[in-house]
């Protein structure tokens, strides 16, 4: 029996920096198979002859797995451990890339994106629970600073990469998902030799029932960064759903790297928010978050009424600004209150907000510009996110501490 866990653990644990980079990694690469994807909408559009109903509902399908994940494995590895609940999740991203690899049809397409949902959704709150336990001590502000920067670094760099193989390299369909599942594998190894931080972790007792993880203690103090989760995300979602449409349609930029690049904009500015402003109080954070969604929506309907190149990476730059900062204050906020026996349960539903957040406005840009028009659809969309904005704003404002 020795002999057997011996084998199931790792010789050589990575620790410290090198733990905090394998776990980072780990977001990145997660969050990756996301954007992966963005840039060949349109090409899977051609090819397998779908309306824009459809990829509307291809593009939010993943939210079906995000969710699922979470509310019934939300709470897996505060009992099976961190590690296991990891590589877990790495296995359904390696099936959802092979699935878009071999993809045949629009059945393909939504099953890469459930599957992709379910990982993102395991590893999201795997992950970021595990961050704040390496960091240990009262210093959760660098945990958050750590899961929130490579998890939008990994949707930059994914979906740059993914737009420069599309355009320039050969096999536009598969090359993309080749090279992510030697990352995928890459990282997969990393994990297997990271330092476990749950004690005594039993795999063989995980709930698998629909669930949210959110003592009554801590309910009241997680008003504020699931308001602002849900709405940075989307913002964002919103912004994701209506990208590829303007660059092609009104910018008339057909250069599948184009939407990669606008995507890695956005990655690199939330990064370098997230860096500038770690010493803001995540209240103080939150609270700009949710000023700035108000012009940031206006921008991205600005840019698909002018046409101009100019305001679509001014818009860029102001959707980027608001994610970065309520996306660190938020995650900060959920990881200073959760208590360390429900970790990831309180992490993952604080992702459940985000992830709704994310599809509602894909969906609903979707089916309203079926009934009306794209441009109606987007100024109703944008209006709501920023009446949204603006009662969050206030509810936050008059309940400061």
């Amino acid at each position: 029996m020795a002999q057997l866990d011996a084998m199931r653990t790792p010789r050589v644990e990575l620790r410290h920096t090198a733990a905090f980079a394998a776990v980072g990694m780990l977001l990145a690469t997660a969050f990756g198979l996301s954007t992966l994807i963005t840039p060949l909408y349109l090409i899977y559009q051609k090819a397998f002859g779908f309306s824009q109903i459809t990829l509307t509902l291809i593009y939010a399908a993943y939210a079906i797995g995000n969710i699922a994940a979470l509310l019934l494995f939300g709470r897996a590895s505060d009992r099976a451990g961190r590690r296991v609940t990891a590589l877990s999740a790495i296995v359904l991203l390696i099936l959802a890339a092979l699935v878009f690899l071999f993809a045949r049809g629009i059945a393909w397409l939504y099953m890469g994106r459930i599957l992709s949902g379910l990982g993102i959704g395991l590893a999201s709150g795997t992950g970021n629970a595990w961050l704040a336990e390496l960091v240990g001590g009262a210093d959760k502000g660098r945990a958050a600073i750590i899961g929130t920067s490579t998890n939008f670094l990994g949707l930059g760099v994914a979906a740059l990469l993914s737009g420069l193989l599309a355009q320039y390299a050969p096999w536009p369909l598969q090359l993309s998902f080749v090279v992510y599942l030697v990352v995928a594998c890459a990282v997969a190894a990393l994990i297997w030799r990271t330092q476990e931080t749950v004690r005594n972790p039993d795999r063989w007792h995980i709930e698998v029932r629909p669930r949210l993880g959110l003592p009554r203690e801590i309910q009241a103090q997680f008003v504020a960064p699931a308001i602002t989760g849900f709405g940075l995300m989307a913002l964002v979602g919103f912004y994701a759903s209506l990208m590829p449409a303007i660059l092609a349609h009104d910018l008339h930029i057909e250069n599948r790297a184009a939407g990669g690049a606008l995507l890695f904009e956005l990655a690199i500015v939330v990064g370098l928010v997230i860096v500038a402003t770690q010493t803001l109080a995540s209240r103080t954070s939150m609270l700009w978050s949710l000023a700035l969604m108000i012009p940031a929506a206006g921008a991205i309907v600005t840019a698909q009424v002018s046409a101009s190149v100019r305001v679509m990476l001014a818009a860029t730059t102001v959707v980027a600004i608001s994610a970065g900062l309520g996306y660190r204050g938020s995650l900060q906020v959920v990881n200073q209150i959760a208590p360390d026996d429900e970790r990831a349960a309180v992490v993952s539903t604080y992702f459940v907000c985000c992830f709704i957040g994310n599809a509602l406005p894909v969906i609903g840009v979707g089916v309203l510009s079926s009934l009306t028009n794209t441009t109606v659809a987007d100024i109703a969309f944008s209006s709501m996110i920023a009446a949204f904005a603006v009662v969050a704003l206030i509810f936050g404002l008059l309940h400061r501490r």
